[in-house]
């Protein structure tokens, strides 16, 4: 991933969330407890689902990946994010920032397609469910995480490539990360190729889940409302109630972060992608605990071993 370059630039200085010095440490304790939380939150729910044999079906195997791409996720810039709110100087170097923006996106686009998948997987639930255990097998599982993990690498290996050839002339980044148009407002460089691949390789992965995601909720619903029972349909909505939830976070704070970034607010576009790349990851394994009866039961057997082992 790292090649020879010749930009002017071997270092980057973030500028962070805020100018104000009074806000670093509060800012500090707050974004330590969010990031406590994802981490807590996301391998509490991978190791649960590891260790409970009836929560090993295509459903809660997604669920596991999309638990595992938050963890790393949030991992790629949170830790450089505290560290920057007590020091001096928020430095980070050439191929520690191209290194961050390759992560990031990988993880950013796999996360997009996974939750792709977990569509898939509601529709076969519902809309077909004498053939859902033989669709959704484990080598149709396999692929499908398989090709979300391919997808997020190619998209973050052609922005960062192209990010690579460019020269930088300032090193001053208005962003609390290493992220694409942050870094094009730096070039001295033409960024038209950059420009062409933003917009093949983000309209790809906006068209091809939302349209996915898109059509598997038209026959959802359709499904739901052809069932008779209340009781039936009450059940089949809930089945999905937690990824639905899951999806506007995703795409809903994305769009808005992005809209933000478009629209020339940088500032705006800065705070509110706080929500996407820090909070989403937190809220995620709470959606799936708090709203899932075989999570909780989980959960619940899980602290009754801990609680017996503690007494003997």
């Amino acid at each position: 991933m790292v090649s020879t370059n010749n930009s002017l630039v071997t270092e980057f200085v973030l500028a962070g969330l805020t100018d104000h010095p009074e806000f670093q440490q509060p800012l500090f304790f707050l974004f330590l407890v969010i990031y406590v939380v994802t981490m807590v939150g996301n391998l509490g729910l991978i190791t649960l689902i590891s260790q409970n044999s009836h929560l090993h079906t295509p459903m809660y195997y997604f669920l596991f990946n999309l638990s595992f791409i938050d963890l790393c996720y949030s991992s790629v810039f949170t830790p450089k994010m505290l560290m920057n709110f007590v020091s001096e100087k928020n430095i980070i170097s050439y191929v520690g920032c191209m290194t961050q923006l390759f992560f990031f996106l990988f993880f950013v686009i796999s996360e997009c397609y996974m939750l792709t998948s977990m569509a898939c997987d509601r529709y076969m639930a519902i809309c077909n469910p004498l053939l859902y255990k033989v669709t959704m097998s484990h080598q149709v599982c396999s692929m499908l995480t398989f090709a979300a993990y391919i997808m997020g690498m190619a998209g973050a290996t052609a922005h960062t490539g192209c990010m690579l050839r460019l020269t930088f002339c300032s090193a001053n980044i208005n962003h609390y990360l290493c992220d694409i148009l942050p870094l094009l407002q730096l070039s001295c460089t033409s960024t038209y190729v950059n420009e062409v691949v933003v917009l093949i390789v983000v309209g790809i992965n906006i068209m091809v889940p939302s349209f996915t995601i898109l059509i598997s909720y038209v026959f959802i619903v359709t499904s739901i409302l052809h069932i008779k029972s209340t009781q039936g349909r009450s059940k089949a909505f809930s089945t999905c109630s937690s990824h639905v939830i899951a999806l506007s976070l995703f795409f809903g704070s994305a769009a808005f972060m992005y809209l933000k970034y478009s629209s020339g607010s940088m500032e705006q576009g800065k705070v509110s992608s706080v929500f996407y790349t820090n909070v989403v990851p937190m809220l995620n394994p709470l959606i799936y605990s708090l709203r899932n009866k075989d999570v909780k039961v989980a959960l619940r057997k899980a602290l009754i071993k801990i609680q017996r082992r503690n007494i003997f």
